[in-house]
């Protein structure tokens, strides 16, 4: 699963974006810092709306996701 090309061109240098490859599928984790531990999500059909730390991100969803959840400042996505 790609990385959406909006996370990897974040001007934060707080925001940590990783890519994680099992063999059963892959999951993306972007860490918005410790400033932003309480993060809302909403998904609007395959677009994604993130805000953290008084910030918006916007970005489509990679087609293989099936499940998108944010706890504890950090957005999961797994395939």
């Amino acid at each position: 699963m790609k990385v959406p090309r909006s996370l990897k061109n974040v001007d934060r240098d707080d925001i940590v974006v990783r890519t994680f490859e099992y063999d059963d599928g892959s999951v993306i984790a972007v860490d918005f810092g410790n400033a932003a531990a309480d993060i809302s999500m909403d998904i609007f059909g395959s677009t994604a709306i993130i805000v953290a730390d008084g910030e918006q991100y916007e970005f489509e969803l990679p087609p293989e996701a099936s499940d998108v959840s944010a706890q504890n400042g950090i957005l999961t996505i797994k395939e």
